[in-house]
Parts: structure tokens; sequence; C-alpha cells
């Protein structure tokens, strides 16, 4: 008789676990910490995202699971593939920049923003999506996905005593219920018709479905999706986004801008093309629907701000996110209809990083300005270069990574790819829509770019860089500029063997 209790693959769990074991630590020490010594609960914090991330390294040619069924070892609820660990890397790396961003934020912020509750969302949000990748059923996605939401909730609201804060959190919340219960009711209907939630056997239990078990399939199939189209912040779910965005403390709106998508993405990918293959005519259409839906939209967002409006450029990144996000969903629905489904993934992977890379720079250079523009519109940016031109250049050339110009040969690159995936899949269509909100993005990006190089209107504002901040920004420049030397290095990372 085969024994029930399973052993643990712990190096393969390692990375959500660290994170989640730091987020109850950090929570316990604040009971005693006493108020001077606060700060220190944030260096723990980005201590252990570092090390969460350091434990990828061991997994880099890993292909391991572990909790898996008794008697059938090959179907498991927990595995660390080479998707999982790309998906690891970017939600850990980005959320341990976010923290960077957060130490200042914090200190310059303390007396609304309670720094032990801060570091225990943000580090149970982080194991949350860390998780999200790597679950291989139902059950284990749905939890992870919760995991990360529900503290990212309490993170948008947190700031004490500010009613767009709270109203952003309140509609962040509602509206991703009322998702997460849309998600559940397909995901029922689906185990009625399989009788399991394990990605890989239901692939295999439900293309066999016909009749009324078929018409029940395709229905949960279809509620499935449009929960994790909420997540992505897909058309039209994308409408808490700026509000979010602008409510949030900004390391909070750049987590979600980052951290946010990947675990929408990593979701959408794992239940379209892992689970429901045989339903790719379903969800296939569907996806190129909304890619391009919500690349348009995010773009006209963007492009309708008004640079003098107050926190106008955090709205534009919060819209420039949901056109962003359109470009992501071209190669999920390139797959449904590509011979070879894991390079249009590969694609998605590709820009998912270097995308999380530029993006949360950017919000770097919005906090560093921010600390002396706390209405942080547009038009503040104007002379950034007289002020600091380190900084001016930074941002420049994240702008033009996001636009998909040179120098910012990563962005071009990846968008490239992912126009190549949607040309490869016979999506025309979709490709020429890609095309021209490329261009219709050109007009706010090149006009935020020349901005920062006009001359000042008044004395240029100093902008001084705290080591946190410095940190980031220098982490995402390097990135930035190393994978624009060399952007295959991203094609080769994120070659998964998902399928």
């Amino acid at each position: 008789m085969s024994s029930l209790v399973q052993s643990v693959d712990w190096l393969a769990i390692a990375p959500p676990t660290i994170a989640a074991v730091a987020g109850l630590a950090v929570l316990v020490a604040d009971l005693f910490v006493p108020g001077t010594r606060k700060p220190l609960l944030g260096r723990l914090s980005v201590a252990a995202l570092a090390a969460a991330t350091l434990m990828l390294l061991p997994l880099l040619d890993a292909d391991r699971g572990t909790f898996c069924l008794v008697g059938d070892p090959g179907v498991c609820s927990y595995t660390a593939d080479r998707f999982t660990l790309v998906i690891q890397f970017l939600v850990l790396g980005g959320a341990l920049l976010a923290a960077l961003l957060s130490v200042t934020a914090l200190k310059d912020d303390n007396r609304r923003l309670p720094e032990g509750e801060y570091w225990f969302l943000l580090l149970s949000s982080a194991a949350g999506a860390a998780l999200l990748p790597a679950s291989r059923d139902l059950a284990t996605l749905v939890v992870a996905l919760e995991v990360a939401s529900l503290p990212a909730f309490a993170l948008v609201g947190l700031r004490h005593g500010d009613r767009r804060s709270s109203e952003a959190a309140l509609k962040f919340f509602l509206s991703s219920v009322t998702a997460t219960a849309v998600t559940l009711l397909g995901i029922s209907f689906v185990y009625a018709v399989t009788g399991t939630l394990h990605l890989g056997l239901l692939a295999e239990r439900i293309q066999d479905a016909d009749g009324q078990l078929g018409t029940l399939a395709q229905t949960g199939v279809v509620l499935t999706l449009i929960g994790f189209a909420f997540k992505t912040a897909a058309v039209p779910f994308h409408f808490w986004v700026p509000d979010t965005y602008v409510g949030a403390p900004l390391p909070v709106a750049a987590y979600l801008s980052v951290i946010g998508k990947a675990v929408g993405f990593s979701g959408l990918i794992l239940v379209t093309v892992r689970a429901f293959p045989s339903y790719a005519d379903v969800w296939g259409p569907a996806v190129a629907v909304l890619a391009a839906l919500t690349m348009t939209a995010g773009n006209v967002g963007a492009l309708r701000q008004q640079a003098a409006r107050a926190h106008s450029a955090v709205r534009l990144l919060a819209w420039s996110s949901v056109g962003q996000a359109g470009y992501l969903l071209v190669p999920i629905a390139a797959a449904a209809y590509a011979t070879e489904p894991q390079r249009a993934i590969g694609s998605t992977l590709a820009y998912a990083l270097m995308y999380g890379a530029v993006n949360l720079g950017a919000f770097a250079v919005a906090a560093v300005v921010g600390r002396t523009q706390p209405l942080n519109r547009v038009s503040d940016y104007r002379g950034l270069y007289a002020a600091s031109p380190l900084t001016a250049l930074l941002l420049a050339f994240f702008l033009l990574c996001l636009a998909g110009l040179p120098p910012g040969v990563v962005g071009l690159f990846a968008k490239v790819t992912v126009f190549s995936a949607a040309v490869d899949a016979g999506l025309g269509w979709l490709a020429v829509v890609m095309a021209v909100n490329v261009v219709i993005a050109l007009v706010y990006y090149l006009k935020w770019t020349a901005l920062l190089f006009r001359a000042p209107e008044g004395a240029p504002a100093t902008h001084r860089l705290p080591a946190p901040l410095t940190a980031a920004l220098a982490v995402t420049g390097v990135l930035g500029v190393a994978l624009s030397g060399a952007p295959q290095l991203i094609l080769r990372f994120t070659d998964t063997g998902l399928f």
C-alpha cells in the first residue's frame, strides 16, 4: 500500500516560501520593534526578496514537481520549470525593485503609511504572485491568485486619512471580487465536466465532452477567461486601473503595473494554452479581440491626458500599462493558431520582462520627481535635464524603450517579436492594429521625452536621490542598456518548456 505522506521538494518551493515566511516574521517583529527602529523591517523585507530571487539560480535548468498525485508522480500541483522560473524572476525581481522604492516612500510619508503592515502585505502579495506560475491545478491557481490580490487591495488603501486612496482600494476590491466570483463559477463548470482540477488531466478529459456537457464546458472556459482578463486589465475590465494607480502610494502603483500583470498573464497562459488547448477555437478569437481593444483603449486614453492635470504622469503611465497589456495579449492569441505555441508564449514572456524592467524604471523616476512635486504632473518634468541630467536621460531611455525606438533597442526587439508571433499565426489584421497603435503611442511617449529637454520655466528644482532610489534606477537602467545591447538573451531565457 502506497503511503499518502509525500516528501516536499523544499528547493522547488523555496522562492515563494522565503517571501511568505519573511512576511510573517515582519508581522511578528512589528509588535516588538520600537517606532524609531521600524526602518529595520524594510531592510529585512528587501533582504528577503533578494534571497528569494537568488534562490531561483539553483532552479535554472530544473524541471521539478512536488505535491503530486499518489500513484501518478507526473501529475503535480506545483511545478518548477522554465516557465515558472521566468515569471518568478519577473515577480520577485519586480517586488524587490518596488521594495526599494517603498523604503524612501515610507520614510517620507511614515505618518500615514504604517511600516509593519505595509511590508507584511507587500511580502504576502509577492509570495502569492510567485506561487501562481508554479500552480498546475485550478485550486492552487485560484488560491495563489487571491493571496497575490487581497494584500494588494489593502496596500492601495493603506494611506490613512486619504479619501482618494480609500476610493481606489474600494473600486479595485469590488471589481476584483466580481471577477473572482465569475472565475470560480467557470471552474465549477469545468470540474463538473471533467472531475479533475489538475491542468494536465483537465486538458485530456475536457476535449471528450460533447452534447450538454460540451456546452457546459464551453461556458466554463469562457467564464474562467473573463476572470483572468480582469487581472490583466484587458478591456472592458480596465476601468479600475487609472484611479487605482493614482490613489495608491507610488511604489504600490509600480508594483501593480508589473507584478499584477505578471500574475494575470501567467494565469491566463496556464488556463488557455495548458488547460484548454482543445478549446482554442473559443479562446483564441476572444483573446485576439481583447488584445486589439485593450491596446487601442490604453493608447487613446494615454493620448488624452493633459500635461497640467494633477497626477497626470501617473495617469499616463497607468493608461500606458493598459496599452502594453494589449501587446502582451497578442502572442497568447497567436498561440491558439500557431503550430508551435511555445514560441508565441516565449514572445509574451520576453515582452513582459522588457516591460517590467523599463516600466519600473519610469516609476522610479516618477518617485524622484514626486519628492519635490507632489502633484506629479507631466508638466513638472519640463527641464528635468537641467536639474538632473542623468535622471532625465534614464527616463528618456525608458520611454523610448516603451515606445520601441532606438536607443531603446530592447523595446523595439520585444515589439518585433510580438508582431512576428501575430504574423506567423496568420493574424494579419491584429498585426496591423498593433502597428497602428505603436504609432499612436509614439505621440505621447515622444512628447513627454521632448519635455525633459526643454528650458525650465523657472529655476530648476533639485532632485536628491536617496540610496534606495539610486539603486532602483541603477538596476533598471543597467538591465535596459544591457538587454538593448544583447536582446537575444531574453528569448534564450524565455525559451519555455511548458508544453
